[in-house]
């Protein structure tokens, strides 16, 4: 397993990306703390040059393993779920347009709060099958150029939709990808799942992508859960991919990504 922590490419209201600003200058640090790889947080691929992105992430011998699209939500409001159809379409498009930069980097892209939550008036139901029909034409145009989508589950303060592993599972069967998976993430899974080191053998091969943040949201090792157990379970089910950070910047970013990577590193099998 390589490690990696969350980049935003731009200024962004979401509180648990630790690095914002200059972008060089944060892939430059996140190098030197001994990381293998930058996830980028990205709202709109039309706003950043990816042969610039390029250049500097693997000028610093980094990879990019996923990429996040949630800023889309946060800043813009689109999503998966709304009751306008014009925001239903400008999300599907928004993550069709991330498509081309994963293949380049051969990143997976990252599904959280673009699904949106059901607005009033709208039944479960019906927010479920907007749902599915988004994933199923996004998983049809990333599956020709090799893409993955990763859903990350979210705890129910969050959104209404996909909580956990089993229903994540389900989501799953009803959308019909190989290239459709999830992303689990231990913050949310601590609220929502029963055993998180059950749900990680559950979903198995469907993890496409790892998040860590202790039980707090800050960094691993600053809260109580268990990252020697999580981590030797995702050995054993025969998971390759990355383990990458999204906490809090508490102390700061900068103290958060090294004393993580410093504790990672201390308690992975």
């Amino acid at each position: 397993m390589k490690l990696a922590i969350v980049l935003s490419t731009h200024a962004a209201q979401f509180q648990a990306v630790a690095f914002k600003g200059d972008f060089e200058t944060n892939v430059g640090r996140i190098a030197s703390y001994g990381y293998n790889g930058v996830e980028l947080a990205i709202r709109d691929p039309a706003l950043v040059d990816a042969g610039q992105l390029e250049k500097v992430v693997s000028g610093y011998g980094l990879e990019v393993p996923a990429i996040g699209t949630g800023q889309a939500w946060g800043e813009e409001g689109l999503s998966f779920t709304s009751d306008d159809p014009a925001v239903r379409r400008a999300a599907i498009e928004r993550v069709k347009s991330h498509v081309p930069l994963a293949q380049r980097f051969g990143a997976t892209i990252i599904l959280g709060l673009i699904r949106g939550i059901t607005p009033p008036g709208q039944s479960h139901a019906q927010s479920m099958a907007f749902l599915v029909e988004a994933l199923q034409e996004c998983s049809a145009v990333a599956a020709a150029e090799g893409v993955r989508f990763a859903l990350e589950p979210l705890n129910r303060y969050e959104t209404d939709l996909i909580h956990n592993v089993e229903e994540g599972m389900h989501l799953i069967q009803r959308v019909g990808a190989e290239n459709f998976g999830l992303l689990l993430d231990t913050f949310h899974m601590n609220i929502e799942e029963p055993s998180i080191e059950a749900s990680i053998r559950a979903c198995g091969e469907r993890i496409f992508h790892f998040h860590v943040a202790d039980s707090n949201r800050w960094h691993p090792g600053a809260g109580h859960l268990d990252f020697r157990g999580i981590l030797a379970v995702l050995g054993q089910i025969g998971y390759g991919g990355y383990v990458s950070g999204e906490f809090m910047p508490i102390p700061d970013a900068d103290t958060g990504a090294q004393r993580a990577i410093e504790f990672l590193k201390s308690v992975m099998p």
